[in-house]
């Protein structure tokens, strides 16, 4: 009877390890790369647009080299990006995807679309 504890506390140890290694190798459903960073860096100033640009751009790629599809707000972002730099284009292309992927963001793509007007 001895064993008993032993052996329940083992099973115990055990099932927890094993749920706490299905947690860690967790995949997302997206691929942020380093969007975060990126979209901090030129909202304080560090980067300008063409930069940030190219840095989203570079996450978009990998996204799809991974097959995981992009962050919420990332396409909005590099959308308003191209706005910036005066290519209406893609800065309307990148809010319709973004609408697309995401149809709860239709209101401030709307809002995005009527306000800004690239140059």
């Amino acid at each position: 009877m001895s064993r008993l504890p032993a052996q329940r506390m083992l099973l115990a140890l055990l099932a927890a390890s094993t749920l706490l290694a299905g947690c860690a190798t967790q995949r997302s459903l997206y691929h942020w790369g380093n969007f975060t960073d990126q979209q901090y860096a030129y909202l304080k100033g560090d980067k300008g647009p063409e930069e940030e640009i190219l840095e989203l751009e570079k996450i978009r790629e990998q996204a799809k080299a991974s097959g995981q599809a992009l962050p919420p707000g990332l396409q909005a972002h590099l959308g308003m990006l191209y706005g910036v730099t005066g290519r209406s284009d893609l800065f309307v292309a990148n809010l319709e995807a973004e609408r697309q992927q995401f149809p709860e963001s239709g209101p401030y793509v709307d809002f995005l679309l009527k306000k800004k007007t690239p140059q």
